[in-house]
């Protein structure tokens, strides 16, 4: 008979922790809907082995990283960079986008262009998750992650979720 698994985790759900963005969802006919804009919530799962002090990560520390991605994407309209079709290009001070018939001129410091092929919820998750995880590598260099997951509401009880398993 096998002796059970232990596993330990952490669970971030913070109201600060949550960004206002703008964006338009490209469907694979070619559609896309209007420009609007979306409340996210941001969820966030680690789980690793304890530390010598009982700890998964320090929440005092974790928090931080998640608030400062949650306010590098506040209020700017989120493109994706990757998108076969739309165009984001940046003339001057603006960013002038491109999707079909549409054509908007946008301030450039209100844009942010992310390296994801549409900007679903599920998309939005993953690269806001990647990225957290490149920040807590460089916080934490020899932290063993079994398995992150960060999950981006966009309304309630409505979330894309995207999961690291290393």
């Amino acid at each position: 008979m096998s002796s059970p698994q232990e596993s330990w985790s952490i669970s971030i759900e913070k109201d600060y922790l949550k960004f206002s963005a703008a964006h338009f969802l490209i469907f694979p006919d070619g559609s896309a809907e209007r420009l609007h804009g979306h409340n996210y919530k941001v969820y966030v799962d680690l789980h690793t082995e304890l530390d010598a002090h009982g700890l998964v990560v320090n929440f005092k520390e974790i928090k931080p990283l998640v608030r400062e991605l949650c306010d590098e994407l506040d209020e700017h309209l989120l493109l994706p960079g990757q998108h076969p079709v739309l165009t984001a290009v940046r003339v001057g001070g603006d960013f002038e986008v491109r999707y079909r018939e549409r054509r908007y001129v946008i301030p450039a410091d209100e844009v942010i262009v992310l390296p994801i092929g549409n900007s679903s919820a599920e998309n939005l998750a993953a690269w806001f998750g990647r990225t957290l995880r490149e920040r807590m590598r460089a916080k934490w260099p020899t932290l063993e992650v079994r398995q992150l997951s960060v999950g981006i509401e966009e309304t309630p009880g409505q979330r894309g979720i995207w999961t690291l398993r290393e």
